[in-house]
């Protein structure tokens, strides 16, 4: 059921998990659609080791972002974040806990975001 909230219609909270085997390895993805954006956790096992946002900016043809949490010289959250951001015109937040040594594993997981994106693009 959809609250109201100063007549504005408030969506509920959704979740979305899959996986996927990438490069020998299990990737989990887990997206939480919130209103007007999502959260996307992608990791091998359960951990939150950083956190990106990124938004659309009416002064700037690239979205705005910024690490919330984590270790500045991984940006693959950031840079995640801001390509999905520009893709879908939301505020995304991505939490980016893989091994950054692989730039294959980055790209295939980028991919198979990609695909999900395509298949379903209610569930973001």
């Amino acid at each position: 059921m959809n609250e109201v909230h100063n007549g504005e219609i408030l969506n509920p909270i959704s979740v979305h998990n899959f996986s996927e085997r990438i490069l020998e390895q299990t990737v989990h993805f887990h997206i939480m659609k919130l209103s007007g954006g999502f959260f996307l956790w992608i990791g091998s096992s359960p951990l939150l080791s950083n956190l990106a946002v990124s938004m659309s900016s009416k002064y700037d043809s690239m979205p705005l972002s910024t690490l919330v949490m984590g270790d500045p010289s991984n940006t693959a959250p950031n840079s995640l974040a801001q390509r999905l951001a520009k893709k879908t015109k939301k505020q995304v937040f991505v939490s980016y806990s893989l091994a950054a040594t692989d730039s294959s594993l980055s790209l295939l997981v980028e991919n198979r975001i990609k695909k999900e994106l395509d298949l379903h693009p209610d569930k973001f």
